[in-house]
């Protein structure tokens, strides 16, 4: 059994108006992992009626947590759909499935961190050039393994 333990490191505080936003995906970067030496990284997510926010994929590494701030965020975790509510915490273990999108009745805002860090500020960026057909799925695909996110085939998503 291995024991992850994240070096010691600065305190971190990123205020809002500092954040960098993506507005293509509607994410605020907030701490990645170069600035907590690999505890955590951590970001924002805003979504409106429906929008989705991450297709179907798995951290092979990493836990993800999300906890809600406001609105309703429809998180499929392995083959189930959860709402996720106003101070509800979820954390998708590794190797778990999951996906998650706006409620269709409302919008959502929801921190999301994920421990141990991975460094993902660049991954979020790719997302929006792609998004932005600035670049393809394909180079996004490439980047799975230095990213630990892999899409995968969510059948009920």
């Amino acid at each position: 059994m291995s024991i992850f333990a994240a070096g010691p490191h600065l305190p971190v505080i990123v205020r809002a108006n500092e954040a960098e936003y993506l507005p293509d995906i509607r994410h605020y970067l907030l701490a990645d992992s170069s600035a907590t030496n690999g505890a955590l990284s951590a970001h924002r997510v805003q979504l409106g009626r429906s929008e989705n926010g991450a297709v179907p994929h798995r951290h092979n590494n990493s836990s993800e947590l999300f906890f809600m701030l406001d609105g309703t965020l429809d998180v499929l975790v392995g083959s189930e759909i959860v709402p996720a509510s106003p101070g509800d915490l979820l954390i998708v273990p590794p190797q778990c499935d999951h996906a998650f999108r706006a409620h269709p009745d409302h919008t959502a805002d929801a921190l999301i961190i994920i421990a141990p860090g991975v460094e993902r500020f660049d991954y979020f960026r790719h997302v929006a050039r792609v998004r932005r057909a600035e670049a393809t799925r394909e180079s996004l695909l490439a980047e799975q393994d230095r990213y630990d996110t892999h899409f995968v085939t969510g059948p009920i998503w």
